[in-house]
């Protein structure tokens, strides 16, 4: 789980991020960042329930996001809120979920795509 300071949280702060952030399409991934004026970046994780309608489903994936950003946090470039936002293309047709290194490489491979790494 990420620490409390690196979570967005604030309805307020999410809204804006969503109308004004960046987007940046990649597979199954889809990122929202925009600088704030922090010392560090802050992240929200959007698993909606057109990915899934099983939420054991939805949090497996917040979790296995949530622990790639954690383990790769001293590599993101600092003062940035970043949403990741979750296709529903992460399930596949037969019903499973991408493993946990397909989601870690999407993942890695958006952030450096925007630079954030």
């Amino acid at each position: 789980m990420l620490k409390k300071i690196n979570r967005l949280t604030k309805k307020k702060d999410i809204g804006a991020l969503m109308k004004h952030g960046k987007p940046v399409y990649f597979l199954f991934l889809i990122i929202k960042y925009k600088q704030n004026s922090l010392p560090y970046p802050r992240f929200a994780i959007v698993v909606s329930t057109k990915v899934s309608k099983k939420a054991t489903k939805r949090n497996l994936i917040k979790r296995r996001i949530s622990e790639i950003v954690r383990l790769n946090l001293a590599k993101i470039a600092k003062g940035y809120d970043i949403v990741v936002i979750v296709s529903p293309k992460i399930i596949n047709n037969l019903g499973k979920t991408a493993t946990y290194e397909e989601i870690e490489k999407n993942l890695l491979g958006a952030f450096k795509k925007v630079k954030l790494i």
